[in-house]
């Protein structure tokens, strides 16, 4: 995995995983940097028979290409001859305009799975500090697979600072998102006009932040929150069963999401975190960003952005909305 970030003020997010470079870098060296400065070659399928009588005989398989690595022929994956690729450049290339006319910053970019998954992370000027300087800035983040497991995806993201959080500008069943599948064309000017109606949404999400903020929470409002958050009812064990060891896990993410809030979470402390259901979300967003039980730090960024852990932390927020309703 690799990832390069650019920021000289303020600490960019996800920065424990690359290095920090000067601001004003051109799209060359961002790519040189990050990791993604290569391109995704196609070729065709064949295959060696090894039937009776016609052993050692190779065929093709027009109906599908393999993907590979320009730089070290590493394979991919194996996708449907229709697949429409985007190239590492064009993830990187989607914030030039943004950059020079639009005022965003560009400031992590990389690669995950040997380059399965590619991103960018621009942050687009947009901040909002919650009682007692609680700190969230607006960014903007585009990632794409070659594998088939992402669809080209634009989300409006934001990022407490205190402990790089992050979380997408999705409120309660709606979703903020483009996604472009790979069975079409990827037309970044279209998404970003469609980004534009996506984008103005910030003041409207940070005023439900706010109300988050405001609401006291009872300690056993907390403690409801969690569980229903974390303990499914299929966890339930009836008296005398075996322990089910997915009802273990969860007992250990409510001990381990409670500890972050009572306390133990960067920021939690805050008076906009204190006691409140921000301080409910925070401590779910920071538990999924970097506490999560996973394979590498790789997996777990893979999880919160795309994964499980982002459908968690959404899941989260509806929830913590609900409080406020």
């Amino acid at each position: 995995m690799s990832i390069a970030l650019a920021s000289a003020v303020s600490p960019a997010p996800w920065k424990d995983f690359g290095q920090t470079l000067p601001a004003q870098q051109s799209i060359e060296a961002w790519a040189h940097a990050a990791g993604m400065d290569w391109r995704i070659c196609e070729a065709p399928v064949h295959f060696m028979s090894d039937q009776v009588g016609n052993l050692g005989a190779i065929h093709s398989f027009d109906e599908h290409k393999v993907l590979y690595r320009s730089d070290s022929q590493l394979p991919l994956s194996v996708v449907g001859a229709r697949y429409q690729v985007v190239q590492p450049r064009e993830v990187l290339e989607f914030y030039r305009d943004l950059t020079e006319v639009a005022g965003y910053e560009l400031e992590t970019a990389g690669v995950l799975k040997e380059g399965r998954k590619f991103w960018a992370l621009a942050r687009t000027g947009k901040s909002l500090a919650l009682k007692g300087d609680d700190l969230v800035n607006g960014y903007l983040l585009l990632a794409t697979s070659c594998d088939g497991t992402l669809a080209t995806t634009a989300t409006p993201t934001t990022i407490r600072v205190v402990c790089q959080n992050s979380l997408s500008m999705a409120l309660r069943q709606s979703d903020s998102a483009i996604r472009v599948p790979h069975n079409t064309r990827f037309d970044a000017q279209a998404v970003k006009q469609q980004l534009g109606v996506a984008v103005s949404q910030w003041d409207g999400f940070m005023y439900r932040m706010k109300t988050l903020a405001e609401r006291k929470v009872k300690n056993h409002e907390a403690m409801n929150y969690f569980l229903k958050l974390l303990c499914e009812p299929e966890g339930n064990v009836p008296s005398g069963s075996a322990a089910n060891p997915s009802a273990l896990i969860n007992e250990r993410a409510l001990k381990q999401v409670q500890a972050l809030y009572d306390g133990q979470g960067r920021g939690a402390e805050l008076a906009a975190a204190k006691g409140t259901a921000w301080g409910l979300l925070s401590a779910v967003t920071e538990f999924v960003d970097h506490e999560r039980r996973a394979r590498s730090r790789e997996y777990r960024l893979d999880s919160a952005w795309f994964g499980q852990g982002a459908n968690l932390k959404q899941r989260a927020l509806t929830q913590a909305l609900q409080l406020v309703a």
